[in-house]
């Protein structure tokens, strides 16, 4: 009998079978996966992708979706759970790390690569939202990533750190540091982790706002239109799952400690020459920061925006995620 934590927010496609799978990342924590395989491949070895996002999702969102319709036009896909969330392990929950979210990617390469299916001189990422700057930091460091594409790509650090379009002043970002650096005091006295907001806002007075939940459980009127299309996303059957942290609940009060350490985007040049796809919406609020990224990355380089689509669309709009260029982006650059 199916539960909720079975469910999955599209439909399998009639070309692909998928399996559950576990591999190790090099700090010994076990991540969990979905593979998708194009039915009836014989004993050709095909290109491969490795697909995570976004921030706060799990395998069976968008990812999975992801993963799922690329399979079906050829590659073999695996859509994962970063570690601590989902279905991987990590013995504290919720947490997130701009370090181990990004070896997360290079392990899953490790166990792609050695699939009887595939060949590793083949394999591509892709990353979505907040995993889509770990992807692109993925790629950077480790050449067996041979192309490597973005949708809605959010660079986490500089979120974390500084705010929607850099928007803290640094009397903010030093307030931001004394809470979290004060929070580790009170999870270290109870032995435990509180949850809180990963980007956290300030009101009009200048205090912070803390809360449990990365999403209200219901949306006010007049609602920011930004929270407005991630609610519809993650709080409504549209894309909601239980193991979702954004559908469900917030990530520990201290995650952006280690965001505010670790730049992700310092080496972005080092991708060169191996090629770069950035996608974005024509009206999402995170279009900065694929275009920062185009400018900053070095030729090949692409930068895809999508008409009259904003950053959620991306998830899982059929209609508007520009599969056919991801597939000849793939396909020309996976040879």
């Amino acid at each position: 009998m199916n539960t909720a934590e079975d469910k999955y927010t599209f439909e399998l496609s009639d070309k692909v079978k998928r399996e559950k799978v576990t591999f190790k990342n090099r700090y010994g924590i076990e991540i969990t996966g979905d593979l998708y395989t194009p039915k009836n491949i014989g004993n050709q070895k095909l290109a491969a992708l490795v697909v995570s996002g976004p921030f706060g999702a799990v395998k069976e969102q968008s990812s999975g979706l992801y993963a799922n319709e690329l399979a079906s036009r050829g590659f073999v896909s695996l859509a994962f759970d970063p570690s601590f969330t989902g279905e991987s392990g990590g013995k504290v929950r919720n947490v997130a790390s701009p370090d181990i979210f990004t070896e997360d990617f290079s392990a899953a390469v490790d166990y792609i690569g050695l699939l009887p299916t595939v060949d590793r001189n083949r394999i591509g990422v892709v990353g979505i939202c907040g995993l889509g700057g770990m992807a692109i930091t993925a790629a950077s460091s480790d050449s067996r990533i041979k192309a490597v594409a973005t949708a809605s790509m959010y660079d986490m650090s500089r979120s974390i750190s500084r705010s929607y379009k850099d928007g803290y002043t640094r009397e903010q970002r030093q307030k931001v540091i004394d809470y979290i650096s004060q929070q580790r005091w009170a999870d270290a006295e109870k032995g435990s982790y509180a949850i809180g907001l990963h980007e956290v806002p300030f009101d009009e007075n200048g205090n912070l706002i803390k809360g449990e939940r990365v999403l209200p459980e219901t949306l006010p009127a007049n609602s920011n239109p930004v929270v407005a299309a991630f609610f519809d996303y993650y709080r409504t059957p549209r894309g909601f799952h239980p193991r979702s942290i954004n559908s469900t609940t917030a990530w520990t009060a201290t995650t952006p400690m280690s965001f505010f350490s670790f730049p992700m985007m310092t080496n972005v040049d080092m991708i060169s020459p191996r090629p770069i796809m950035l996608i974005a919406g024509e009206n999402a609020h995170s279009r900065y920061y694929s275009e920062d990224v185009y400018k900053q990355a070095r030729e090949p380089k692409e930068l895809v925006i999508v008409p009259g689509a904003n950053h959620v669309d991306l998830y899982d709009k059929k209609d508007k995620i520009p599969f056919g260029k991801l597939e000849t982006f793939f396909n020309e650059h996976l040879k």
